[in-house]
């Protein structure tokens, strides 16, 4: 079998380097979900049939030096890419595909005048973003996924300890690795209480302090997108934000109460919501704004100043009622599993390893619209 590994497409497509990506899924999967800047041929019914008869529409491809082909697991686009070998093209299987796609991560360092490193771990396949402190031999992670080595190259690299791992909120998009990262280092896992309903966690209260190496960290509860949410200001240079506040958007606020987790309602979340906002837009605005979703496929880091997000984002300048109106009624389509996702997350739901990839596949959609 001839592949291209998930991380050696990644790194290809981010030099700009003469690839191809054609994904042969049905283009409901494909518009739903899917690498940027690839290529749709819908030819997966025809490839799993009588692959001969895709051929054709395999004619018109542009001459690039390779192909990579794309379908959910690596299966039906390994026929795509035989074929396609036996056309002259020199094309390579996704492994995996859009399974091995989500698994990708990117790190960058965050510019800040912090007193250590702030990096940012980007997973594009999911739009998901965590956080690695580190400040004089010692570390923290915020909302980290459950791929777990991504963070332990990080730690190494620095040659720094891990002495706690927090989550933002409980997740509504993809399975936390929080406690499994903690576990694993013997340090706390840290959650609000109002969203650890079942799991084992180190609480978390309004007003915190936590100190990483020399660097102070601020707990601010911002609930609104899930009860238990909280903000965290890194020593006013920067400020981990969650699901509570994008670049562009704003955290959902009916994804608890559609998952049966939360017992409000959802304009009430949405004015909850309101008034955790105007607690972060009190803070400085030369401070960088770092989101744990981005709605694209993000490259670190992906930045922008508080003061510049009060100038991009929309629901920033609706005023109270008009702002609970539009996130109650303006509903758009959920998270893939969003309800087991949520529940998993919660301590609710025990999902085996082998099942958790499979589980979070699919498209980030945490933010409103």
């Amino acid at each position: 079998m001839t592949e291209i590994s998930p991380t050696e497409l990644s790194d290809r497509l981010r030099d700009d380097e003469d690839v191809l990506v054609l994904d042969i899924r049905h283009r409901d999967d494909y518009e739903e979900w899917h690498i940027p800047d690839s290529t749709n041929v819908d030819v997966y019914d025809e490839l799993s049939a009588d692959p001969e008869t895709a051929t054709d529409a395999f004619e018109d491809l542009p001459d690039v030096k390779e192909i990579a082909t794309v379908c959910a697991a690596g299966i039906i686009s390994q026929t795509a890419t035989d074929l396609l070998r036996e056309m002259g093209y020199n094309a390579r299987t996704l492994t995996d595909g859009m399974n091995g796609w989500s698994r990708v991560h990117r790190s960058a360092p965050v510019p800040t005048d912090l007193d250590g490193t702030l990096v940012q771990v980007a997973r594009p396949g999911k739009g998901c973003l965590s956080h690695v402190l580190i400040s004089d031999g010692e570390a923290a992670v915020f909302d980290p996924s459950h791929y777990l080595d991504e963070y332990d190259a990080i730690l190494d690299e620095h040659d720094a300890d891990l002495i706690g791992v927090f989550d933002t909120h409980a997740h509504a998009d993809h399975v936390s690795g929080g406690a499994e990262l903690a576990e694993r280092h013997d340090v706390p896992y840290t959650l609000h209480p109002k969203d650890a309903l079942a799991i084992d966690a180190t609480p978390t209260e309004d007003g915190q302090r936590i100190e990483v190496g020399t660097v102070d960290v601020e707990v601010i509860h911002t609930p609104g997108h899930s009860d238990g949410s909280v903000s965290f200001d890194v020593d006013g240079e920067a400020l981990i934000t969650g699901d509570t506040l994008f670049h562009e958007s704003v955290g959902r606020v009916e994804l608890g109460v559609e998952a049966g987790i939360e017992e409000s309602d959802i304009e009430a979340n949405a004015a909850t919501l309101y008034e955790s906002l105007q607690r972060l837009l009190d803070r400085p605005d030369d401070a960088v704004v770092l989101p744990a979703h981005d709605p694209g496929s993000p490259e670190p880091p992906v930045i922008a100043t508080l003061g510049d997000v009060k100038e991009r984002n929309e629901d920033l300048g609706r005023d109270r009622e008009e702002f609970i109106e539009t996130l109650a009624s303006d509903i758009p389509d959920h998270p893939p599993n969003f309800e087991r996702v949520k529940r998993t997350n919660v301590g609710q739901e025990d999902v085996p390893d082998e099942e958790l990839s499979e589980l979070e596949l699919g498209p980030n959609r945490c933010a409103a619209e």
